[in-house]
């Protein structure tokens, strides 16, 4: 069980001490803590205890992903964003992922920005609902037009299933990930809203003990 003070007691909690949207920004528009950029082929992920970004593997091939890839705050996959997904009962139990393509090189991770939300791929491992929700930098010169994500690319959305297809892959292993059905910005926007959902019903206590406490 988390408490209050697990979180920001010594250090804001990327997840749990940031919010998804400040009261100025538009419903499309949302903040993103980044874990890995493209550049990477080690697995790096938020420690949920402490909020460090930690190690998670080393990646087994070369593949890195196609985009920078992070969380929204305050969100969590749980019932709701399961109920969105044909054929599950179950989602992943993780913060909602995001992927923000950026005309700029952006260099490292542990970072956070402000992103417009297109789109998503419905991915499905093993069985558990795991969204990725698909965004452009806010501002981005080449891409800071984009609306929904059928004005991106095909190719753009074609490497970002690839990656997911196959990131987890070992050698003499079969993998169970279904990345086929791509959505655009309404859906993903009441994605994000069923993870909110799902975020409020797990962890809401949290912000409630904090303000008790203030």
């Amino acid at each position: 069980m988390y408490s209050n003070s697990d979180f920001n007691r010594w250090r804001r909690h990327p997840w749990h001490g940031l919010r998804a949207q400040k009261d100025d920004m538009p419903e499309d528009i949302v903040q993103v803590y980044v874990e890995m950029t493209p550049a990477d082929v080690v697995k790096y992920e938020l420690d949920k205890s402490s909020g460090f970004l930690v190690v998670d593997r080393p990646q087994r091939t070369t593949s890195s992903p196609p985009a920078l890839y992070g969380f929204i705050p305050r969100t969590y996959c749980a019932e709701e964003v399961a109920a969105r997904c044909p054929g599950v009962d179950i989602a992943d139990g993780d913060p909602l992922d995001i992927c923000v393509y950026s005309e700029r090189h952006i260099t490292r991770a542990d970072i956070v920005l402000r992103a417009r939300v297109v789109g998503g791929i419905q991915m499905i491992d093993g069985g558990e609902a795991d969204d990725k929700i698909v965004a452009v930098l806010e501002g981005d010169n080449i891409w800071g037009h984009v609306q929904d994500i059928t004005d991106l690319p095909s190719i753009k959305t074609e490497r970002l299933q690839h990656y997911f297809s196959t990131y987890k892959m070992i050698p003499g292993k079969e993998t169970d990930i279904k990345v086929d059905f791509v959505y655009g910005r309404e859906e993903a926007l009441k994605v994000i809203a069923a993870s909110q959902r799902d975020y409020s019903n797990h962890f809401g206590h949290l912000h409630t003990e904090a303000k008790a406490k203030e």
